[in-house]
């Protein structure tokens, strides 16, 4: 009788440990990344991180930065000019441990030796910094590539990456839904300004790459005029296409183009002096200017800020269709409209205070007769 009472507990004590992962533990699986490359993750994914330009800012539009456990190097630092919402939204990122420096330059043995350890690192800009394969290797940890993409000729990239982060961090639904939000948003600017007849000539300047730059440095595919079918004074055909390519524009070009409109990128604020507001009103160069001397310059928000800012560049494009096109976006207010952008991608509504960072130019017309702050 009792070894029979034995036998029956050891059976009754071993279904209970194996039923409930019969029942409640999810098998790995397997996903293919951007490069390609086959990563076998398990499930379910509670702890991440993200490294590379770019990568916390899909991360958070999947509503996935609860699972981050630690950051590069750049999301610790204090920054007035800070162009970047979803760090903004997520003041936790600053407490949270370094793993790495900025630019995919991650440290493999502060990796593993985080607390709690990541299940799985995306990476973006998969040639800048350490290896997937190399990263991987040190960590044991599975690396997943996701090629960042743009709004230009590379949105399917963006969408694709968005898609590929959704099935990594299990926010497949909520990837669609941010897709759907970008054509959706793309579609009516593009349906709003369809065939305008003569639209004015434009041009943005102090456009940053890499850091801040000067007026002259400018976007020949920048997508708020494009989807809103603006003149861009600085495109070429390659950037018609939807091709991304930054370019330093001569002064005297700049000049011969003589564009009816000005819009100022905000960054270059960070550049004090020597920046472009600085440039627009004391180069004597830029004072012929037919949009100066009729106060047709205006600030909007900056586009690159480690990788480019996707909601800023929605939030610019209706802020020039108003600009350029009123008579077509009367029930616009644009700083309610990128409040509305904010909200959807990264949670909160983040127009004043990317505002108040930029000396409260965003999306005014500039007075080059008012003090500078530097």
């Amino acid at each position: 009788m009792e070894k029979r009472l034995v036998v029956a507990t050891w059976m009754i004590t071993a279904v209970l440990l194996v039923l409930p992962c019969l029942g409640f533990c999810d098998p790995p699986r397997s996903m293919t990344d951007s490069l390609g490359t086959k990563v076998t993750l398990p499930t379910p994914i509670d702890h991440a991180i993200g490294s590379g330009s770019g990568c916390l800012r899909i991360i958070t539009y999947l509503r996935a930065q609860d699972k981050i456990v630690a950051v590069d190097d750049i999301e610790t630092r204090k920054n007035r000019f800070d162009a970047r919402p979803y760090a903004l939204a997520n003041p936790q990122f600053k407490k949270l441990p370094i793993f790495g420096e900025f630019r995919g330059h991650d440290h493999p043995e502060r990796i593993v030796g985080l607390t709690p350890l990541p299940q799985i690192i995306l990476k973006t800009f998969s040639t800048m910094g350490v290896d997937p394969v190399e990263l991987h290797q040190k960590t044991g940890i599975p690396v997943v590539t996701i090629e960042y993409g743009d709004l230009g000729h590379q949105r399917q990239t963006f969408f694709k990456a968005l898609e590929i982060a959704g099935q990594a961090l299990n926010r497949e639904t909520r990837a669609q839904a941010v897709i759907a939000f970008f054509k959706a948003q793309i579609a009516e600017l593009e349906k709003r300004t369809a065939g305008v007849s003569n639209p004015p000539t434009c041009f943005v300047g102090g456009i940053a790459y890499k850091g801040p730059h000067g007026f002259q440095s400018t976007e020949p595919g920048y997508p708020p005029f494009q989807f809103i079918h603006a003149v861009n004074v600085a495109a070429t055909p390659e950037s018609m296409g939807g091709k991304m390519t930054r370019s330093t524009i001569s002064k005297e070009k700049l000049m011969v183009w003589d564009p009816d409109v000005l819009f100022l990128d905000l960054s270059t604020l960070r550049m004090g002096g020597a920046g472009g507001l600085s440039e627009l009103k004391n180069d004597p160069a830029f004072q012929s200017l037919t949009a100066l001397k009729h106060g047709r310059i205006f600030g909007v928000l900056p586009y690159n800020s480690y990788a480019q800012n996707f909601g800023s560049i929605l939030a610019n494009a209706w802020f020039i269709g108003k600009v350029l096109y009123p008579e077509r976006f009367t029930d616009i207010d644009p700083a309610k409209k990128a409040d509305e952008i904010y909200t959807f991608l990264v949670g909160r509504p983040m127009f004043k205070t990317m505002d108040a960072r930029f000396s409260d130019l965003a999306f005014k017309q500039i007075d080059l007769n008012q003090g500078e702050e530097g």
